[in-house]
């Protein structure tokens, strides 16, 4: 199942799950927005699916039945068909190959998530390679284009989750009220207890009403060189989910 420039790793919830050397790897913004999600849906939607891995642990915890990967570029398209079949969930999850500026589905879904790329296009410097650059930059689209995308295929009261670095909050927030998603829940994530948040989970309502519950803020780590983890980290590393004083 390897070809050249990837490997084989074992994450979270005994998933395999290969990855190219050359592009972004799992991380936790990922693992935190599938712990973020919460009940159980039928249809799903991810945007920009990359590896897969945030559809990987939705579909192994039980949380969406149905997931639909929308990735723009074609090796990670075709690396989320590899990843699904290794780990036995080509019948829950379906890759698609599309941008999802021009996606048509023929259902409206109830839970659309994503991890989308967080730097203006021109912002900061450029990847040598291309899969990050376009992991990390807007190649494919800017935060209102993908906003606006989810708001087409998500039902009226359905969910849309995105983890987003917290100095483009405003932008994010800005671009789910246009489109008509209301904010209904958020989290500010932080790497210690004397550190500024690093990024932001929220959950928004399509055609949801004003109010917005900011829960208390996570701490992944209880001491300054990031070797322990706090307690709520260490739940959300065993169960796949937030403590419900978090809301979920």
């Amino acid at each position: 199942m390897l070809q050249d420039g990837e490997r084989l790793d074992k994450v979270n919830d005994d998933i395999n799950l290969i990855q190219k050397t050359d592009g972004l790897t799992f991380g936790t913004d990922a693992l935190l927005l599938a712990a973020y999600v919460k009940g159980k849906y039928r249809y799903a939607v991810e945007i920009g699916g990359g590896t897969g891995i945030i559809s990987l642990l939705l579909a192994t915890r039980g949380k969406a039945e149905n997931i639909d990967c929308v990735e723009v570029q074609k090796d990670f398209f075709d690396l989320i068909g590899r990843n699904c079949e290794i780990n036995g969930l080509s019948d829950k999850i379906t890759p698609i190959l599309c941008d999802v500026r021009d996606y048509n589905p023929q259902r409206e879904y109830e839970l659309c998530f994503s991890n989308p790329p967080y730097m203006k296009k021109n912002a900061g410097k450029a990847n040598v390679s291309e899969s990050k650059n376009a992991a990390r930059h807007e190649e494919n689209g800017t935060i209102l284009e993908i906003c606006r995308a989810a708001a087409g295929i998500t039902k009226y009261g359905g969910t849309f989750a995105v983890v987003y670095r917290t100095d483009r909050l405003c932008d994010l927030i800005f671009a789910m009220r246009q489109v008509g998603f209301e904010p209904k829940r958020m989290t500010f994530v932080h790497a210690d207890e004397k550190s500024a948040p690093s990024m932001a989970l929220i959950e928004a309502k399509r055609g949801g009403k004003c109010g917005l519950n900011l829960t208390r803020p996570l701490i992944i780590y209880t001491d300054g060189e990031h070797k322990c983890y706090t307690e709520e980290m260490n739940y959300i590393m065993q169960f796949g989910n937030f403590t419900p004083d978090f809301g979920v």
